[in-house]
C-alpha cells in the first residue's frame, strides 16, 4: 500500500527528493517558494510504502490561469519517481486527479524529466527508451499536450569521468575554441549579488539581439539571490582586460548542475568566451560532486530548421549525449472546458507577444515566441 502526505518542513522535503532518482531543482521548496511569489500556491506530497520507502514526490503549483476564469495544477519537472514503478505511478496520478477534482482545476500539466529517447548529441536519439510510465499515463486518460512549458530534449554531459576524458570527448572545434579563448586572455571568475544588475544588463542586451522575450529586472534578482544564499546558484562571469563579454548562471541540487541562464556581448566575440565560460561551469559543477550536467534544452527534433538549432549545435561540441523526454501531460475532469482553454490561451498568449513586439516597435526573431521556461 502507497500512502500519500503532505509536506510541511523545508529541510524534509528536499532530503525526502534526494531519496529519488534524479531529483529536479524545480521541485525544491525554494523553487516552490519563488514562485509563490508570482501567484502560485504550492502543494508537495510524497508518497510511501508500507515500509516507510519513499517511492514517488510532487511538487503542485496551483493558480488561476492566465485569464483569471479557471484553476490550473502545474509540477514542474515532476512528479519525481522510479518511471519502471508502475504502482506508485497509479498512485500519484489517482491522488493528483482527485485534487483535480476537489480544487475545481480544469486541468493537471506534468512534464516529468523521464527519457523517452537518447542518442549521441551529433546524430539526436536513436535509441528508444521503454517507458512504464507513459503506459501508465496513457491508460488513465491523460492526454499528451502540444503545449509544452519545459524543454522537450537535452543533452546531458557525464561528469564522472576526468577532466581530460571530457576534453577529449568534445568536437575538436570546441576543444580549440576553449584553448584560444585561454591565449586570447579571457577571464572567468564567480560573482555574488553585487554584479547581478549587470548580469542582468547582459541577458537585457542579448534578448534585444536575439530578440526573445524577458521578465523585469526584479524577477531575476531574486530568483538568483535566493538560489545564490541557499548554495544552489554559481554565477560566473567573462572578461576580456576586465570588461565583462560573457555570463552564465548554474543552478545544483544532488548530482546535477543546470545551465540556467546565460548571455554574451557581441564585443570580443571572436576571443570565444561562451567556450571558456563554459568549460569553466562544468569543471566547477565536477568539483563540487555533481555527477551530471544538464545543458538544459534542445530541440524535440534536431534541425538546421528550429529555432534553437544555433543553441543546439554550440552545446552539442562539449560531448554530451542527446536526451528526449516523455513531453506534458494533461488531465481533465472537464473535457469541454479543457478544450476550450488549450484553444483560447495559446491565442491570447500570441496576442500578447505580437502587442509586445509592436510596443518595442521591432520585427520579432525566431527566438521571439521562445522564453526560458525558468521564466
Amino acid at each position: 500500500m502507497i500512502r500519500r502526505s503532505l509536506i510541511h518542513d523545508p529541510e524534509v522535503w528536499d532530503q525526502m527528493l534526494l531519496q529519488l532518482p534524479a531529483p529536479h531543482i524545480l521541485q525544491t521548496w525554494l523553487w516552490g517558494t519563488f514562485k509563490a511569489g508570482y501567484g502560485w500556491r504550492p502543494f508537495r506530497w510524497v508518497w510511501k510504502d508500507e515500509r516507510g520507502r519513499v517511492r514517488a514526490a510532487a511538487q503542485a503549483l496551483y493558480r488561476r490561469d492566465r485569464l483569471g476564469l479557471l484553476g490550473i495544477f502545474y509540477l514542474p519537472r515532476g512528479p519525481l519517481l522510479d518511471p519502471s514503478d508502475t504502482e506508485a505511478a497509479e498512485a500519484v496520478l489517482c491522488d493528483l486527479e482527485e485534487e483535480a477534482r476537489r480544487h475545481r482545476a480544469v486541468l493537471v500539466r506534468i512534464d516529468p524529466e523521464v527519457v523517452e529517447a537518447e542518442g549521441p548529441a551529433a546524430e539526436g536519439p536513436c535509441d528508444p527508451v521503454e517507458v512504464p510510465l507513459k503506459t501508465v499515463l496513457q491508460r488513465r486518460g491523460w492526454r499528451s499536450s502540444a503545449e509544452s512549458v519545459q524543454f522537450p530534449a537535452s543533452l546531458w554531459l557525464d561528469l564522472t569521468a576526468s577532466e581530460e576524458e571530457l576534453l577529449q570527448a568534445m568536437h575538436p572545434k570546441t576543444r580549440y575554441n576553449i584553448r584560444l579563448a585561454e591565449r586570447k586572455g579571457v577571464r572567468v571568475r564567480p560573482v555574488g549579488p553585487e554584479a547581478f544588475d549587470l548580469l542582468y544588463d547582459l541577458y537585457v542586451e542579448t534578448a534585444a539581439r536575439d530578440r526573445f522575450v524577458i521578465r523585469p529586472r526584479a524577477y531575476y534578482r531574486q530568483a538568483w539571490t535566493m538560489f545564490y544564499e541557499a548554495g544552489y546558484a554559481r554565477p560566473l562571469l567573462a572578461e576580456v582586460e576586465g570588461e565583462p563579454v560573457a555570463m552564465v548562471m548554474i543552478y545544483r541540487f544532488g548530482p546535477t548542475a543546470w545551465y540556467f541562464y546565460g548571455a554574451s556581448r557581441d564585443r570580443h566575440r571572436e576571443k570565444m568566451p561562451n567556450y571558456r565560460l563554459q568549460w569553466e561551469a562544468i569543471r566547477w559543477a565536477r568539483a563540487v560532486g555533481c555527477r551530471r550536467y544538464d545543458f538544459w534544452g534542445a530541440p524535440a527534433v534536431p534541425a538546421e530548421s528550429d529555432p534553437l538549432w544555433g543553441v543546439y549545435r554550440f552545446k552539442r561540441g562539449f560531448g554530451g549525449r542527446y536526451v528526449r523526454f516523455i513531453g506534458t501531460w494533461d488531465y481533465t475532469p472537464w473535457p469541454a472546458l479543457y478544450r476550450l482553454y488549450i484553444g483560447l490561451i495559446p491565442r491570447y498568449l500570441a496576442w500578447l507577444r505580437r502587442r509586445h513586439w509592436r510596443r518595442v516597435g521591432v520585427e520579432p526573431g525566431p527566438h521571439a515566441g521562445l522564453r526560458n521556461p525558468l521564466d
